[in-house]
């Protein structure tokens, strides 16, 4: 695909949602079945069954994914698409490259060890390593345009309001 493709597949999709606002909200859905056994709980992802479970720094065997993982991987897959739809659509030519998260967080707030240290990653990072012989001042456009497009950093970035509910099935 190059960038005069990517936009005709695109333009009546924008055009769509400019005239009609409302279709283009979706709702994203994702369902996990809890393991009857182990501490894991099985993601359906529309392509395999994930197995996610305890990281081995609380207690996992490692044999399961660790959602934390999972984040960043998620992470890592749309940053990747994003730059390369990007560099496509500017028509910055990449050779080749790679697409790294990586977090930090202290397990001691997961556990409940110490009450005061946050739960969660503390700080993330995605570095971009690309073979390009593009000028720098498209290399930082694309990084503005991937950091603001993509809609996983952008999630994590800007905190959506979130619910939470219990319900007991029947």
């Amino acid at each position: 695909m190059n960038a005069v493709e990517l936009r005709a597949i695109q333009a009546p999709i924008k055009e769509r949602y400019r005239a009609e606002p409302g279709a283009a909200r979706f709702t994203l859905k994702a369902r996990g079945t809890l393991d009857e056994k182990n501490i894991a709980c099985k993601v359906e992802t529309g392509h395999a069954l994930a197995v996610a479970g305890l990281h081995r720094a609380t207690g996992g065997t490692g044999l399961e994914l660790c959602s934390g993982d999972m984040l960043l991987e998620a992470l890592v897959a749309c940053a990747g698409v994003t730059l390369k739809a990007v560099a496509m659509a500017l028509e910055i030519p990449l050779s080749a490259g790679t697409v790294s998260a990586e977090g930090d967080l202290d397990f001691r707030g997961t556990l409940g060890v110490v009450k005061d240290v946050p739960v969660g990653f503390d700080q993330i990072r995605i570095i971009f390593e690309l073979e390009t012989d593009a000028p720098q001042e498209k290399l930082d456009q694309l990084l503005k345009l991937t950091e603001r497009y993509c809609v996983v950093y952008q999630t994590i970035r800007n905190g959506p309001s979130m619910a939470v509910e219990m319900r007991r099935s029947v």
